[in-house]
């Protein structure tokens, strides 16, 4: 039986969308060369997800499987578009920096995939959990690459932080140095799938880690005597 703590920590680490499905590649690997620039996809995406599940668990019953995908797809481009048009007034600056990334949330296999494997077969509750599971671990997955690669590509973080959270974020930036010539390579698209190679190499030798801590130890005589 699903509890919404294994839905929970399936969407956000074991089936994590970027790194153990590896969908959604496109724009994490697009606009991954800033921290910021992940965080804020991150976010409209994961309000995509979660709004999108809701609606389509609720109506699960009424949809016929004939016309199935292509209402869950109008679904999901409906809160794209809501979500685009929020974007374009309250944070314009980082709305043109993701550019057409944020419209081409809509064929995200990661969120059509959730609506159709998940939200169509489950009750409102457990649909709205892993809508917000399934953008959390998606969206560390963006945080953490766009992180690191502006950190080796120009040696800062944080950097754009005002496009989200004001002028008074533009203290938020921190440089390591500015002597730093940086790494082109790192916010290059090769950087790119260097680093999301890192990212799986990670959390593959993590979940193997984990693995062998909880393994039962092999019997043995010579280690377990009878006595």
């Amino acid at each position: 039986m699903l509890t919404y703590r294994t839905i929970f920590l399936d969407g956000l680490w074991r089936n994590n969308q970027a790194l153990v499905a590896l969908l959604g590649l496109c724009p994490l690997l697009a606009v991954t060369n800033t921290l910021i620039n992940g965080l804020g996809l991150g976010i409209a995406t994961t309000l995509v997800l979660l709004l999108s599940n809701v609606v389509v668990s609720s109506i699960r019953h009424w949809v016929p499987d004939t016309v199935r995908l292509p209402i869950f797809v109008l679904i999901i481009a409906a809160f794209v578009t809501t979500v685009e048009l929020v974007m374009s007034a309250y944070f314009y600056a980082l709305y043109k920096v993701l550019g057409i990334f944020i419209p081409l949330i809509v064929t995200n296999c990661a969120i059509i995939g959730r609506a159709e494997a998940f939200a169509s077969r489950n009750r409102l509750g457990a649909a709205a959990v892993d809508g917000i599971a399934v953008g959390l671990g998606f969206t560390a997955a963006l945080v953490i690459l766009g992180g690191v690669r502006e950190l080796i590509g120009q040696g800062t973080l944080f950097a754009g932080a005002h496009f989200m959270f004001g002028e008074l974020a533009r203290s938020w930036v921190l440089s390591f140095g500015e002597d730093y010539p940086g790494i082109l390579l790192a916010i290059l698209p090769p950087g790119a799938f260097l680093g999301l190679g890192g990212l799986v190499a990670v959390k593959n030798w993590l979940d193997q880690r984990a693995v062998h801590k909880i393994a039962p130890v092999a019997y043995s005589p010579a280690t377990n005597p009878i006595r």
